[in-house]
């Protein structure tokens, strides 16, 4: 089995699965390996999120915990998780856990015609103009012209459905990351 798979079957064992000793303060404990705030920040740059869910003892409840917390922030702690994120399109500079994990995420743009990306660059500029923040979306499985489309539909919306919509976005791409990143400490 290689590696891959076998962190995969790690992962997946602990879910559910509490882990012998207590959480300790401020961080995350997943089958005895601890995870600090800043690599929780990692999963969602919102402070008030990281608060919320530090200390949890297993995948699962750390995965309730983040849908509530995110479910729970109040709309400035939104947009502060929402200033870590690159615009779609634009590649995530840095070599840090969160800038990696954007790159991959949008890996859907690699290979977009000039023509596409033209297309995101504008859509993306009209959105900001109108909601006044990064359009997020969960970019992992989607193609450039899907979150084309996607910018486009949810530019009709108004502030409300947005927000609404910018959650869901949010809520999956933590919770991705929150896999992730018990993967590469599994």
């Amino acid at each position: 089995m290689e590696e891959h798979t076998k962190r995969r079957a790690r992962v997946g064992a602990q879910f559910g699965r509490p882990v012998p000793r207590p959480a300790a303060g401020g961080v995350c404990v997943l089958a005895g390996v601890e995870l600090s705030e800043a690599e929780l920040a990692a999963c969602c740059a919102s402070r008030r999120w990281v608060a919320a869910v530090a200390g949890h003892r297993d995948m699962a409840a750390l995965r309730a915990a983040s849908r509530r917390a995110l479910e729970k922030l109040a709309w400035a702690d939104v947009e502060e998780a929402l200033a870590a994120h690159p615009r779609i399109g634009e590649r995530a500079g840095g070599g840090g856990r969160e800038a990696g994990w954007s790159r991959g995420e949008q890996s859907g743009m690699d290979g977009a015609a000039a023509e596409l990306r033209d297309a995101l660059v504008e859509g993306n500029r009209a959105y900001e103009e109108r909601f006044g923040h990064v359009f997020l979306i969960r970019a992992s499985g989607r193609s450039a012209l899907e979150m084309l489309a996607e910018l486009r539909e949810r530019l009709g919306n108004d502030a409300a459905t947005e927000r609404a919509v910018v959650r869901r976005e949010l809520a999956e791409i933590v919770d991705l990351r929150l896999v992730k990143l018990a993967e590469e400490r599994a």
